[in-house]
């Protein structure tokens, strides 16, 4: 029995444990990563979002630690005490010792709040004081969705980018190769296979920076995601002409709604605070009503090896009211300052929706701008390719010189990079669009 039991629990753990660790390989790693599958990971892995799910956790914990003083209060004193000398008190002029030399109480309360302002205001706040929680919460995750997306656009179009430069190496090298062998059949001198080597050399330069700024750019993406730092590079996948249709000028139309941002929201919730707390202010005028029933157990004797042979008891109940007649002013100059800070908040609102405007306005201009620029720069590559495919034909046939090749090889590197370039402008300003109109999700 003992060998078939053990051989089970092995085979159960040899079928288990792939599985386990597959999966705790999935939680810490990703094996292909599209833009929602990043920004799923940031928003389970990044400290700030994890910080913000236990704030929501601890206000949760706080507001029912206040709502609890609504259940009855429980309590229990015990003591024991012995007079090494009893007290004395005087009866018609004679001293005399009172009371006994060892006694022991133990007293058990029950204190039932009926009605008090503090249990009402936590009653009235607590939906409020959660739902503010969970604002800074989605916050958090608002900021974090649209960094991440800049930073995996920032990544990709770098990766294009370094592609670019790959051709253009490619191409510079089959240019250095015809200019050596027009030089060898004494066609040209020895001037464009010196260009063509410059230039060759300072594309091996830009595309070793390109490299170097592609792995700070993939740290940077990390941190963001709370990706292991000691791990390799965040396996990105993308489609190049998914990403590229994403840039459509259909946004342009689109207005601003201040309820729609966060921030809004965030202020909304804490003007209904402001508002709980003038009443929790006004409720001062109120008394404290509480009720309370005492049980004791009292034990006295001389001998202390007896003193529990013999109980006696008491109890009681009754009704607790309490009221504030004078403070000297103070309530009153509570109530002004929560109606001032009340009245604060309608300017809160009119600098907000003004900050909304202003960035909304700012974004939609820059988003504008950034598109007709990729427009154009989408319209250069093409023709910048036209030309010198027909410079380069012209070169091997005589006609042109090569210092017009290597003009028009520039313009066409210059015109890929600044293309793409101009995409992650413009899907960077999109992302800064949809944060302004208050449409950037977080439903990942």
């Amino acid at each position: 029995m003992k060998r078939a039991f053990y051989f089970l629990a092995v085979t159960c753990g040899a079928f288990f444990s792939p599985q386990l660790f597959a999966q705790q390989s999935s939680d810490s790693l990703l094996v292909t990563a599209s833009l929602q599958e990043c920004i799923r990971y940031a928003i389970y892995h990044q400290p700030v979002i994890k910080q913000s799910q236990i704030d929501e956790a601890i206000t949760d914990g706080t507001v029912k630690s206040k709502l609890a003083d609504w259940y009855p209060q429980i309590n229990l004193d015990y003591n024991i005490q012995h007079y090494m000398e009893l007290p004395t008190s005087i009866f018609g002029g004679n001293a005399t010792k009172v009371g006994v030399a060892n006694t022991s109480t133990a007293q058990f309360s029950l204190n039932q709040n009926l009605f008090t302002r503090d249990l009402l205001l936590a009653t009235n706040t607590a939906k409020d004081v959660r739902k503010q929680s969970r604002q800074v919460t989605v916050s958090n995750q608002i900021d974090l969705v649209a960094d991440v997306s800049k930073a995996f656009y920032d990544v990709l179009l770098t990766t294009e980018q370094i592609k670019v430069l790959n051709e253009d190496i490619t191409r510079l090298e089959r240019s250095l190769k015809d200019a050596n062998n027009q030089y060898a059949n004494g066609i040209v001198d020895k001037t464009d296979a010196k260009r063509a080597t410059i230039s060759l050399n300072n594309a091996r330069a830009q595309q070793k920076s390109a490299r170097e700024l592609l792995n700070a750019k993939q740290a940077y993406l990390k941190q963001l995601m709370g990706y292991p730092a000691n791990s390799g590079d965040v396996p990105l996948v993308h489609d190049a002409g998914a990403m590229e249709s994403q840039v459509t000028g259909e946004d342009t139309l689109l207005q601003a709604n201040y309820k729609n941002r966060i921030e809004y929201q965030l202020l909304e919730t804490q003007q209904s605070l402001l508002q709980a707390n003038l009443k929790y202010n006004k409720w001062s005028y109120l008394p404290t009503v509480s009720a309370f029933v005492n049980y004791a157990f009292a034990w006295q004797n001389e001998q202390f090896s007896k003193l529990y042979s013999t109980d006696y008891p008491n109890s009681l109940l009754g009704l607790k009211l309490s009221l504030p007649i004078f403070q000297g002013g103070k309530r009153v100059h509570n109530i002004k300052i929560a109606t001032l800070q009340l009245q604060r908040t309608q300017w809160d609102f009119a600098a907000l929706e003004s900050q909304i405007n202003s960035q909304y306005v700012q974004a939609m201009s820059t988003y504008k701008s950034n598109y007709n620029d990729y427009l154009t720069l989408k319209d250069n590559v093409q023709m910048a390719k036209d030309v010198y495919d027909m410079l380069q034909l012209q070169y091997k046939e005589g006609i042109k010189t090569y210092l017009d090749v290597l003009i028009a090889e520039t313009d066409l590197r210059s015109a890929q990079l600044n293309f793409y370039n101009s995409m992650y402008q413009v899907l960077s300003s999109k992302i800064d669009l949809e944060k302004a109109l208050g449409t950037l999700t977080v439903n990942y």
